[in-house]
């Protein structure tokens, strides 16, 4: 397992000499502070096994996922967290940097926590390994949350996207959220959030739906792994919800939608045809 660490180390450090200008706009906003990119990667996907091994062009989704956070030069380093020793290669085997988890997990953050635990940084950026279609305007906006001062109370930061259609407002596989008027999450869900119990009161509301990508200090994501699994959050299997439960804002930033999340065989059709 050391020897793992070490080369994926080893592989980070060829890695970044070949992309010197990796964290160069970063230190514009955030001269001093250290920011990680860590993505979560677990193999046996409920929805989708192995959907983050599926070639979306010429590459797996979980490639393109790596190669786009980097590309956006705002992060000191970008390793995947993963169970797997197939996304481990796969990872590792193109230059990039990846470690295994040592023990099973809950949850995405669960498994960055781990990782994060012994490192020199403040924040942790939690890009969810089946975003494949990361682009930099986004996480620069979530970044945003933790400036100036009233960024310096926020803990935990994440995105949304407004919802305009139907299908996907009513789809649980689109997570919906409600915000109060500071942009912070009220709830988060499954089911449709705001009930149109009032139709002559729709045109006025706004569906937004959660974009898996947080960010965290770093004391923040490792309280959380300290907290057992939350009620709400096993009901509804979203994995933020145990932050609201344990009384923790969630500052989100509204953005433009950065592709296809792949949840879905479905998904990885329609991420194809954006390519």
């Amino acid at each position: 397992m050391m020897a793992k660490k070490v080369a994926g180390r080893r592989l980070l450090l060829k890695y970044k000499v070949k992309n010197s200008g990796l964290a160069q706009n970063k230190k514009t906003y955030f001269r001093g502070m250290k920011i990680v990119a860590m993505i979560p990667a677990r193999y046996a996907a409920t929805r989708f096994p192995a959907k983050l091994l599926q070639v979306l062009g010429q590459k797996t989704v979980i490639r393109h996922t790596y190669d786009n956070t980097v590309t956006t030069g705002l992060f000191d380093e970008v390793v995947v967290v993963t169970d797997s020793e197939q996304i481990y290669q796969e990872i590792t085997g193109h230059g990039g940097s990846a470690v295994m988890s040592t023990r099973p997990h809950e949850s995405g953050s669960d498994r960055i926590a781990e990782a994060v635990e012994k490192m020199d940084v403040d924040l942790v950026v939690n890009v969810q390994g089946d975003e494949p279609f990361v682009r930099r305007e986004p996480l620069e906006k979530l970044l945003s949350l933790f400036q100036g001062a009233d960024g310096s109370s926020v803990q935990v930061g994440s995105l949304v996207q407004v919802l305009k259609e139907q299908r996907f407002i009513d789809d649980p596989n689109y997570v919906k959220v409600a915000l109060d008027k500071n942009n912070n999450a009220l709830f988060f869900s499954r089911s449709v959030i705001p009930y149109p119990r009032d139709p002559a009161a729709v045109p006025s509301c706004i569906y937004y739906e959660h974009i898996g990508v947080y960010a965290f200090r770093k004391q923040a994501l490792l309280q959380f792994t300290a907290w057992p699994v939350s009620p709400l959050e096993a009901v509804e299997k979203i994995e933020c919800l145990r932050y609201l439960e344990n009384g923790i804002p969630i500052r989100m930033a509204v953005t433009q939608y950065m592709g296809v999340e792949i949840d879905t065989p479905e998904d990885l059709e329609r991420a194809a045809r954006l390519l």
